[in-house]
């Protein structure tokens, strides 16, 4: 469930909002901040797959060095419907593109979907701005600690902590300077005191947002 990165071993970190199939946009961004993958690091919040035009190009990421993620929803989506032979639930979530992939193109993808299952729910990266820890949805407690067993459906699907910040409510989490997640498509990004959420809708309209951690 978690995985602990160091970032000195990187001369910039980033941490990117929910991808969804928008490679193309993600190269315009990254080119634009002059991102450099011999020396630079990307952490995304997951949902790297669906709705967008290219989500094997964004499953492809995985393999490069400069790449990490946590396992979103709807990469969670994926695994569930292909291990049960049920894609009902993913194909109207986002996940049709897989079903009209010509034969070889799916097999591939099959293989690059099943490699969604060594990713983490959870990732912690030391950086100059502090202990940063990156979630998809909500760490489903009030304090952070690595390895502390928590709801992994939770983590990955609820949106309670957010919905109570919007109007005026909530309960902030301890044990780490700063909490990255997109899950939920906002306007912009929302700072609650160290809770950080980044979902901006890029392929709902909106844009990928980038934010530098060192």
């Amino acid at each position: 469930m978690y995985q602990k990165i160091e970032g000195k071993d990187w001369r910039h970190v980033w941490v990117v909002s929910d991808i969804h199939g928008c490679y193309q946009q993600l190269l315009d961004v990254l080119k634009r901040r002059h991102f450099n993958p011999d020396t630079d690091l990307l952490i995304s919040v997951g949902d790297i797959i669906d709705r967008g035009p290219d989500s094997v190009k964004c499953l492809q990421l995985m393999q490069e060095n400069w790449f990490y993620a946590v396992r979103g929803n709807h990469e969670q989506m994926a695994l569930d419907a292909l291990e049960n032979n049920d894609f009902s639930l993913w194909s109207i979530n986002g996940g049709i593109w897989f079903s009209a992939l010509e034969d070889e193109q799916q097999k591939q993808a099959r293989t690059l979907l099943n490699a969604c299952r060594t990713l983490p729910h959870v990732i912690e990266i030391t950086c100059t701005n502090g202990l940063n820890v990156v979630a998809h949805a909500d760490y489903p407690s009030a304090e952070y600690v690595r390895h502390k067993p928590v709801d992994a459906r939770r983590v990955l699907w609820d949106r309670e902590r957010l919905m109570g910040f919007m109007v005026g409510k909530g309960q902030g989490i301890n044990g780490a300077d700063h909490f990255w997640f997109g899950h939920t498509p906002v306007d912009k990004r929302y700072d609650f005191n160290n809770l950080h959420y980044i979902d901006t809708g890029a392929v709902f309209g909106g844009f990928l947002t980038l934010v530098q951690l060192q």
